[in-house]
């Protein structure tokens, strides 16, 4: 599929959480089955595979590999397929991009190495030795609640000079040094969190990539384009709608709720893995309300 090279995964992104059967294996088919119900029924542009929301912490190299496998052939040319890669080792994520570039994916999601705290001499290192590995285009993941280390606005702008560094997963909740980068820089920005992405459309950002977009990949894509094309009203009109199920999901551990949802609609999905529990029954009752609030039945 071709896409505006200003946004290099289109508008709609989904970080997929990756389907396991009863007894914790991988479920390849289900993974399958889910890409292509985000892909046509959610009128998705892309999905992220092994990003954190597809628990990358507690799968295999191998099934990394395998997820990457199914869902490309699954989704075909209807969609590009993110393989969530980074780790806080960057030797692995060199060898996760590689594998990644020969199981088909379309691009690379490359987070901050977490819980080693590289200076900012480190992380550019990082970034450049995996970007330099494949040929693939690559978003960074910025999100230092997880990861313990901003990619600090001076850091960004010497990485876009990097040919294959195309955009950012953004989920620091800085307007402002969101908006000077955006400012000094040809970087694509997908919002990291649901309910910022409106307002990161309105300093230039091109789209999400979300987790409660498993159920409002419909409304969340007309929120977009409504903006796109002027009509603000519209697109504040569904923001607000969808504001309870936007937070809501991150009530406990995002991936969580979503597979607990997707069990209710008979979608894939089994457990988690541990560390995560599956939700409790007050969990998913709390989550049904506040879909119900955005308007939407689980």
């Amino acid at each position: 599929m071709t896409q505006d090279p200003s946004r290099p995964f289109g508008r709609l992104i989904t970080a997929m959480v990756t389907p396991f059967a009863a007894d914790g294996s991988l479920d390849a088919d289900g993974a399958g089955a889910l890409a292509t119900y985000l892909v046509d029924e959610q009128r998705h542009d892309a999905l992220v595979i092994s990003g954190t929301g597809g628990e990358s912490p507690t799968t295999t190299d191998a099934e990394k590999e395998t997820l990457l496998r199914v869902v490309a052939e699954a989704v075909g040319d209807r969609a590009k397929i993110i393989a969530g890669v980074g780790t806080n080792n960057t030797a692995h994520t060199v060898e996760l991009a590689r594998a990644a570039e020969k199981a088909g994916a379309h691009g690379l999601l490359v987070v901050t190495p977490y819980y080693n705290k590289p200076p900012q001499a480190g992380l550019v290192k990082h970034f450049t030795t995996v970007a330099d590995a494949t040929g693939l285009p690559i978003l960074l993941y910025d999100i230092p609640h997880r990861s313990g280390v901003p990619i600090a606005t001076e850091t960004l702008v010497r990485l876009a000079e990097h040919p294959n560094i195309v955009g950012v997963k953004d989920a620091k909740g800085d307007v402002q040094a969101t908006s000077d980068v955006l400012r000094r820089t040809d970087l694509a920005y997908y919002s990291g969190e649901d309910a910022s992405t409106l307002p990161w459309l309105s300093v230039g950002a091109v789209g999400v990539v979300g987790t409660s977009t498993h159920f409002v990949g419909v409304q969340t894509k007309e929120m977009i384009e409504a903006y796109e094309r002027g009509d603000v009203a519209a697109a504040l009109g569904l923001h607000r709608q969808l504001l309870p199920i936007y937070t809501g999901i991150f009530r406990t551990q995002g991936t969580i709720l979503v597979k607990a949802g997707l069990k209710v609609r008979g979608l894939p999905a089994g457990p988690v893995r541990p560390p995560l529990v599956d939700a409790t029954d007050a969990e998913l009752n709390q989550l049904r309300q506040d879909a119900r609030a955005a308007g939407v039945d689980l």
